[in-house]
């Protein structure tokens, strides 16, 4: 019985369980075997075959964006659209076959922008090219999902079902679970909020299945034994995921409230090239990006020439893009800009910068 059949049997009897107080512990446990044999499946077979064409592209740029879909939806036209790059567009399905960078300027930085080819159902388990396409979108910054507006929800559903199965967790925060394996000493089990979902029973027997006897696990929030699970085996993704929403002049005005009023959503039209600038505001939002100008002494800032960084930068962190010895020279920064509480503010190596900001650099 290959690791395949068996994914699907667990799937069957889960979905044939009443779920209740009796059956979670059984649920538990069919779902961490499951956890297992999917990971199994993900790891490359030992015998190598003949070597292929590359598929994954180097990374550039300040940021990183994957397209992904279901063939024909419009991510090469958007492509096309966004960046200088022309990704071949045809009415026919599977006309992308290997991974297409493009590069977006906006506000000064640059995001590469990963056309890859059309997701197909079962994609998790390699069918057309699938688990290079999730492999290369596992690496990318945000998420962007293509979804055709004329076809309803089904694709959003199916293509969160293959995501979830390779372990790519869309718009969610990392579990606040504490796990330690041990090399003595049994199960120490501790929690600091009430549980409703998971019991030191259950946690144990989930344990258990991966051959785990020593470890210390705290729970600091209210986790599933699905979170849980993803804490063991530690290889998870959680990234941000935009749902796009292409060919919104087919369908009616009403439809297009409805779904432009769904969490993380944006409806565009790349045949009529409606709300694009919308999309790329919400883009720079989800990639949590800023700029910062810098400023020599007695001159005015140089705004044509922005360092691109990510929200929560340190002024340590912006000398070591200037220079990696500048840090060690630093005596203090005069910056401008709404992380001060007056302008110019004297601040040290710690002070958090914002968007927009300017900043002089004084050396010892």
């Amino acid at each position: 019985m290959g690791i395949l059949e068996k994914i699907s049997e667990i799937e069957r009897e889960i979905s044939r369980t009443q779920k209740n107080k009796a059956t979670e512990y059984h649920l538990g446990l069919l779902k961490a075997k499951l956890a297992k044999y999917r990971s199994q499946l993900l790891e490359p077979s030992k015998s190598a075959g003949a070597k292929g064409e590359g598929f994954d592209v180097m990374k550039s740029g300040d940021a990183r964006v994957a397209l992904i879909g279901f063939p024909s939806v419009g991510k090469s036209t958007f492509l096309s659209l966004m960046t200088s790059t022309a990704s071949e567009a045809a009415s026919y399905e599977f006309t992308t076959l290997t991974c297409i960078p493009g590069v977006i300027e906006y506000k000064g930085a640059n995001i590469q922008l990963l056309d890859l080819p059309g997701i197909i159902e079962g994609a998790a388990q390699g069918k057309g090219r699938g688990r290079q396409v999730i492999a290369v979108a596992r690496t990318a910054d945000v998420v962007i999902m293509m979804l055709d507006a004329t076809k309803g929800d089904v694709q959003r559903a199916l293509l969160e079902k293959e995501l979830e199965s390779v372990g790519i967790r869309l718009n969610r925060e990392k579990p606040n679970i504490y796990f330690k394996q041990k090399k003595g000493g049994g199960l120490s089990y501790n929690s600091t909020v009430p549980l409703t979902h998971c019991s030191e029973k259950l946690v144990q027997l989930i344990l258990h299945e991966y051959k785990i006897f020593n470890a210390e696990v705290l729970f600091r929030e209210d986790s599933t034994p699905d979170e849980f699970i993803d804490v063991i085996v530690g290889n998870r993704v959680y990234m941000p995921c935009l749902y796009v929403y292409n060919k919104v002049d087919q369908i009616s005005i009403e439809e297009v409230d409805r779904l432009a009023h769904r969490p993380h959503s944006v409806v565009i039209s790349c045949g009529m090239k409606l709300n694009l600038d919308y999309l790329l505001e919400t883009l720079w939002e989800y990639l949590a990006l800023i700029c910062i100008f810098t400023k020599k002494r007695g001159e005015r800032p140089d705004f044509a020439d922005a360092i691109i960084m990510r929200r929560g930068a340190s002024v340590e962190h912006v000398c070591h893009r200037i220079h990696r010895t500048l840090a060690s020279q630093f005596k203090y920064a005069l910056v401008w800009g709404t992380s001060t509480k007056y302008s110019p503010q004297r601040v040290g190596l710690t002070h958090i910068m914002e968007h927009e900001d300017v900043i002089q650099i004084v050396k010892k």
